[in-house]
């Protein structure tokens, strides 16, 4: 078999067999087959797309280039919940702890983040003691004992995805439908859980700027996990704005807090409910979707979801305190209120730029080597839809520096507001099943 052989065949439009799908993964894993023929294959794919079981042989030929995790030895339907990521986004801590108070077992891998704000492992170590270390003896051990457990992504996992999403980067072959999908599930697959749901974020603050595309991408990976035997399905949730009021780490681990106690933004908490209905019908506690929804709104309002919360800090090192006293979080030594311009009506938060923003104080990494400042950030006051008085404070800067011009500068510049009123947008934009 010759990689130009495979490179040609997909050039033209044909479809690749199992064996030259494969041939290819373990190839560039290993070094056999160079660079500038893996970006010849991706062109190729990019312009000529994937057949459904194309898509399907390229994910497990990634998943496969690896370690997969077992956890077979956690009782119960394993569920995972994967995030495309965006502006705010708190979603896996407060989701994590309902759905495991309902009884079903959380086992989740999660990343650092790379742009406006860190990943879901840079906000828990916002608590002071928490960490994201443990064995795999210890990370089951926590599941069966108290529902859930978060840890950062270890071992050699879909090593194959890690070449070719850098070399991705640099060829611009990163939006390819089948090439994402391939990606992400990869992952989850390899991550062990027996059934998924995907947040497929849509709009400015999204990778998937439009809601055909975002549809595009959740099809392709809910039959790619459904045609592999993980249960898989996706909610498209809108990402034009910022979800929730937080952007920053220890902020956002605040707003998941309130959310548990039942005072957290209205979007968040319906996204919450949303995706956690779906992860306890797919994990088998609830036979419709209602039935779930009303069992995750009485685990919030009982407080048994707030516990499992403090004993998942507790189990994994962490000040679980913080919980009833959020003023133990890291704290910005200066806040900075952004007073409204005129009065109207909010027409527009561009999530991207304000994400930004966020990032220009210290909340994101720019790059790999970044130190992120788990204090910082911003806190929205108003969202889209919303009334404003001129002088109205629009959000509230975090920071621990005192100039915050080119800050100010980018919020003034991406926040719109118009005499009309304007509708919120819609949160969920559709649901994806077989």
């Amino acid at each position: 078999m010759r990689m130009v052989d495979i490179i040609e065949k997909k050039r033209n439009g044909e479809e690749l067999t199992t064996a030259e799908i494969r041939f290819f993964v373990e190839g560039y894993t290993d070094g056999t087959i160079p660079d500038y023929q893996a970006s010849a294959l991706c062109m190729a794919i990019y312009f000529q797309d994937m057949t459904d079981r194309e898509r399907a042989d390229l994910t497990m030929a990634m998943v496969e280039s690896g370690d997969q995790i077992d956890l077979s030895s956690i009782a119960g339907v394993k569920v995972d919940k994967h995030s495309t990521g965006g502006v705010g986004d708190t979603t896996t801590l407060p989701l994590t702890a309902m759905v495991a108070a309902v009884g079903v077992p959380v086992a989740k891998m999660s990343g650092r983040g790379l742009g406006h704000t860190g990943g879901t492992i840079d906000k828990l170590e916002a608590i002071e003691g928490f960490h994201v270390e443990l064995s795999s003896e210890e990370f089951s051990k926590q599941v069966n004992d108290i529902g859930m457990a978060v840890i950062g992504q270890s071992g050699n996992l879909t090593p194959a995805d890690k070449k070719l999403y850098a070399l991705r980067d640099v060829t611009g072959t990163v939006s390819s439908i089948p090439l994402i999908a391939g990606s992400i599930m990869s992952k989850k697959i390899a991550a062990g859980a027996d059934a998924i749901v995907l947040d497929v974020k849509t709009g400015d603050g999204a990778f998937m700027k439009t809601v055909e595309d975002s549809i595009k991408l959740a099809e392709a990976m809910v039959k790619i996990g459904n045609s592999v035997g993980r249960k898989t399905m996706a909610i498209i949730s809108d990402m034009s704005q910022p979800l929730g009021y937080a952007i920053g780490n220890a902020l956002e681990v605040q707003e998941a807090i309130d959310t548990l106690k039942g005072k957290g933004p209205a979007d968040l908490n319906e996204l919450c409910y949303t995706l956690g209905s779906q992860m306890v019908v797919v994990g088998g506690k609830a036979k419709t979707i209602e039935e779930a929804r009303k069992m995750l709104e009485e685990v919030v309002a009982s407080g048994a979801a707030l516990e499992v919360l403090k004993k998942f800090i507790t189990a994994q090192g962490g000040d679980a305190s913080v919980v009833d006293d959020p003023s133990r979080l890291p704290q910005a030594k200066f806040k900075f209120d952004v007073p409204a311009k005129q009065a109207g009506y909010i027409s527009k938060i561009e999530a991207d730029d304000i994400g930004t923003a966020a990032m220009l104080l210290g909340a994101g990494r720019a790059t790999k080597e970044s130190e992120i400042d788990l204090a910082v950030g911003l806190v929205l006051h108003k969202k889209v839809g919303d009334e404003v008085k001129e002088g109205e404070s629009l959000m509230t800067i975090h920071a621990n520096t005192e100039n915050v011009d080119a800050v100010l500068e980018k919020i003034y510049a991406h926040i719109f507001i118009s005499a009309e009123k304007v509708e919120a947008p819609k949160l969920i934009e559709a649901i994806i099943t077989q």
